[in-house]
């Protein structure tokens, strides 16, 4: 392992992982000053990457012309999860308000989704684009089981699931019905697959850390497949795919690899918990890294399979 910010740097635990960097890369902390970050989503037409710090109730712009970080909206009714639409237009799940929006071009605030069969939504996490446009998002308990991240209040529809939002539509269904604390979510490239984390053990005793692959249909109905890994230190959160299908995932000892078929190839160590991960720059070939205070970024030789 190797790396010039201390607590960071490459882990081979498989040679596949090997062609995934370059010798020297090293992994930059790009800005700190955050309490707990989450949701980047990088923006290809301005160069910049938006993210969360959701206990201080804003969202952070990196600039990657400048180098600079700056607010980017406050309040931002704590927000967590953030992506890119296929207009490249900001998605965010916010926890204070319990709902999924759009920001459309003009500055202007969509709702996409906020209830079901008339319940307020619990708190919206994480959220993902498939090429046709939905919306996929998942709704834990988070951010309203205590003021930290949002306002305490009670679940109004009695579980935490997995949903599919329309745009053409407006409309808005349940995917799942067993999971604990759906988190992370990501398709695979050619979207057959949709990978899921659950947190569950974060609250419930014995309870899954795991990420979980369901199987999409051509109408866009979810089969289980079982589970495709169990996390070996924390839990995993949020987590991209690149194009050839490699899991790039957050842990409590940094980014964990996994190769397609379910193998852990390599870490990414950083000195703190990882939240999140976004591909970005020019070629999408730059790991973008929320941790707990800080915000980190490293080349690779991998490739994201879509923006956001």
């Amino acid at each position: 392992m190797f790396g010039e910010i201390d607590g960071t740097g490459f882990e081979v635990l498989d040679p596949r992982f090997e062609s995934c960097f370059v010798g020297h890369a090293r992994v930059e902390r790009l800005w700190t000053g955050g309490r707990w970050l989450e949701g980047p989503a990088w923006f290809a037409a301005g160069r910049y990457l938006v993210f969360s710090d959701i206990p201080n109730n804003r969202m952070m712009r990196y600039d990657d012309t400048s180098g600079q970080t700056s607010v980017f909206r406050s309040p931002s009714n704590n927000s967590n999860g953030n992506t890119v639409d296929n207009q490249g237009r900001l998605i965010t799940c916010e926890h204070l308000a319990r709902r999924v929006t759009r920001t459309d071009f003009d500055g202007g605030i969509s709702v996409l989704a906020d209830r079901i069969a008339g319940k307020r939504l619990n708190s919206p996490n994480d959220v993902t684009v498939k090429s046709d446009g939905t919306v996929w998002f998942t709704d834990p308990s988070y951010g309203i089981l205590h003021d930290y991240e949002g306002d305490y209040g009670e679940e109004e529809i009695g579980g935490c699931h997995v949903y599919r939002h329309d745009p053409a539509t407006g409309a808005t269904h349940q995917m799942t019905s067993d999971f604990v604390k759906p988190n992370g979510l990501a398709f695979s490239p050619d979207e057959t697959v949709l990978y899921v984390a659950d947190t569950g053990a974060s609250h419930l005793s014995g309870g899954p850390r795991h990420i979980r692959k369901l199987a999409v249909s051509d109408a866009g109905k979810l089969s289980d497949l079982g589970i495709f890994a169990e996390c070996t230190a924390g839990f995993f959160d949020g987590f991209r795919v690149d194009r050839k299908g490699r899991i790039w995932t957050s842990a409590g000892d940094g980014v964990h690899c996994y190769d397609p078929d379910g193998t852990l190839i390599g870490k990414i160590h950083i000195p703190e918990i990882v939240s999140n991960v976004a591909f970005g720059g020019a070629k999408l070939n730059r790991l973008f890294i929320t941790a707990t205070t800080s915000l980190y970024a490293v080349y690779l030789t991998a490739n994201g399979s879509r923006p956001g």
